[in-house]
């Protein structure tokens, strides 16, 4: 894991990762694709080939009013204007003509566009015309301050789109970069009905303006993002039978992936028809994986000496590790990822270190212990009061005085085993090796306390191979030191045979943690995750943050209650802080000494339980 502290700090910002992903599931209701990707860049852009559209950084650093209603705009105008009514096919129509000056006749066009679909939006909801507002006024000082800056420094080609976007909105602003000639021709935007027509106006001026400028555009204020032969083309697409044999054109992106997406669909079904007739058990091409239908790509035998249950370990490691593709159920960012999950090759030489640790750990061990047993025998002995049926109380007074009473009690029965189950990723980048010690420590005081009050939990070693990563395969590795289905089984030796490795990519091991947990039964689940830093892995530095805060927010809808806990070897800073506050909410603490591993991971254990205990 990259250490916080590692970038020089020019640029400190980190990127607000629930914003986002409110943002993400408003672009994907207004737009109608559960499949569309939210990202923020420099510029507005929709990005077809991807899925994908990003808001524009153009609305930060300013007030929380502001930035909100900014942000909100560009999704609107993203997702309820250029994914439904921008046309690839006059797009690319335009694209291809020739021009002397192709950056300012693009980005008229855009500007155009932009004027277009807000004036649309406008109209099919009422309740946007406050963020549109706001967001022209907030756009027509820039473009007053540009159009100052532009034509005093001779780029006159980028201040005639700064008047052009200012003409649409506040009038001609003074000067003569916009005549009355292109002034009369761009006010015909407010007609305009479609991409084509707003082409049309464009092109009917581009003569006059290529007579008037020698050079284009230097600043670039408008771009669409993919470019235009990226793009899908256009097709005829055959609706619904009908006499006629109607054939529907597909000219918008949302037409287009509907029509995609139900060819993909179809294309998947028959897949899976060969397949079940075949009797492969590989992945489908395009298709879902299936538990059990990964591709085996590699096997290895592993040879622990350390101490086991038999019961299923020693099959483990019989039948070696199949190395499975992620696919598109772990998110966008792993799709390349493929992962192996094996036993953690324990050390037996390492037992008289973990029992030493031990020993130092077991009156703390013992005082929770303690605490907790003591905690559940004065809930097994509360009294149910007040009840139709049960033991006859004492008191019966409510006889006589109650209209309906309830003279009975019941003593609540002994709850035995308390109903929760635990998960634990253990960070297994570079940046762990001076903190391994301590980390074990923890891990096996989390171990021995669980073990003891007999709850089900799993402890996972995550870590990714950033020798072996490259664009189309980053290999993951899961390590398990102990099993759900280990019971109470002592797995001291595993916990200190922990080592170091290379990379971390967070969000996929929180997915991949979260799906175990939830074929889980009980009724409190509990995953915890040790880190000490940001999530660091092939292209995923950028993506990492906001990634493992969707995951986080994705665990918690499933019932499962994310705690993190920052192993670090100093005080944290109010940066870190933010951070982790980023991806896990209030959800995480912070140990500041290699002494305090263990305390936090106690801290957190008696909180976890209390709850358990409490809730019943």
């Amino acid at each position: 894991m990259a250490s916080v502290n590692r970038f020089i700090q020019f640029n400190n910002e980190t990127v607000d990762a629930a914003l986002l992903n409110r943002l993400e599931t408003l672009a994907r209701a207004l737009a109608d694709a559960p499949y569309l990707q939210l990202t923020m860049r420099k510029l507005l852009e929709l990005r077809p080939t991807e899925s994908a559209v990003s808001i524009s950084v153009f609305w930060k650093h300013r007030n929380p009013e502001t930035v909100r209603n900014g942000y909100l705009s560009d999704v609107y105008l993203l997702a309820a204007g250029y994914w439904r009514h921008f046309s690839l096919d006059a797009w690319q129509t335009f694209s291809a003509k020739r021009s002397p000056l192709p950056e300012l006749r693009t980005q008229l066009l855009l500007c155009a566009e932009e004027f277009r679909l807000s004036e649309k939006i406008r109209k099919q909801r009422p309740g946007t015309n406050s963020m549109f507002d706001l967001r022209e006024s907030v756009y027509a000082e820039f473009h007053s301050q540009q159009y100052a800056i532009n034509r005093q420094k001779g780029f006159h080609a980028d201040a005639l789109l700064n008047a052009a976007y200012l003409a649409l909105r506040d009038g001609r602003p003074d000067g003569n970069t916009l005549d009355d000639m292109l002034f009369n021709q761009w006010t015909g935007m407010y007609d305009a009905a479609s991409t084509r027509d707003a082409g049309r106006i464009v092109d009917a001026m581009m003569d006059r303006i290529e007579f008037l400028f020698q050079s284009d555009m230097i600043h670039t204020y408008y771009t669409f993002g993919d470019p235009p032969e990226k793009l899908p083309k256009p097709r005829e697409h055959k609706g619904a039978e009908t006499e006629n044999e109607v054939e529907e054109k597909l000219e918008t992106v949302e037409e287009w992936f509907q029509a995609w997406h139900r060819e993909m669909e179809s294309e998947s079904d028959q897949a899976l028809e060969f397949e079940l007739e075949r009797g492969d058990s590989a992945e489908a091409t395009g298709g879902r994986e299936e538990e059990g239908g990964a591709e085996v790509h590699s096997t290895a035998r592993g040879e622990s000496e350390g101490e086991h249950k038999e019961s299923g370990e020693a099959t483990d490691r019989k039948t070696g590790t199949q190395e499975k593709k992620a696919g598109k159920s772990f998110g966008r960012e792993h799709e390349n990822v493929v992962y192996e999950e094996q036993r953690i090759q324990a050390d037996s030489a390492t037992r008289p270190a973990a029992e030493q640790v031990r020993l130092r750990q077991e009156p703390h061990v013992r005082a929770l212990l303690k605490e907790l047993r003591k905690r559940m025998q004065q809930k097994e002995q509360s009294a149910r009061v007040n009840l139709m049926s049960g033991r006859l109380s004492k008191k019966l007074t409510g006889i006589a005085t109650e209209d309906r009473p309830k003279p009975f009690y019941r003593k609540s029965a002994p709850s035995g085993k308390l109903d929760a189950v635990f998960g634990l990723l253990v960070d297994g980048s570079a940046s762990m090796i001076d903190k391994l010690e301590e980390t074990k420590q923890a891990v096996l005081l989390f171990h021995d306390v669980l073990r003891k009050l007999d709850i089900p939990h799993e402890i996972v070693l995550f870590y990714e191979d950033a020798f072996e990563a490259d664009e189309d395969r980053q290999p993951n590795r899961f390590e398990w030191i102990h099993r759900f289905e280990d019971g109470v089984a002592d797995h001291a030796t595993s916990i200190f045979s922990l080592d170091a490795h290379e990379d971390n990519r967070d969000g996929f091991a929180i997915r991949w943690m979260m799906g175990r947990m939830q074929k889980r039964q009980e009724k409190h689940k509990f995953l915890l995750v040790f880190s000490d830093g940001e999530p660091s892995a092939y292209n995923y530095a950028q993506n990492g943050i906001v990634d493992t805060a969707s995951a986080v927010t994705d665990a918690n809808k499933a019932g499962i209650e994310v705690l993190h806990l920052f192993l670090n070897t100093e005080n944290v800073t109010e940066e870190q802080a933010e951070l982790f506050r980023t991806m896990y909410g209030n959800r995480s603490v912070s140990a500041g000494s290699l002494e305090q591993f263990t305390e936090q991971t106690l801290r957190l254990l008696k909180r976890t339980l209390h709850l358990v205990v409490q809730s019943g």
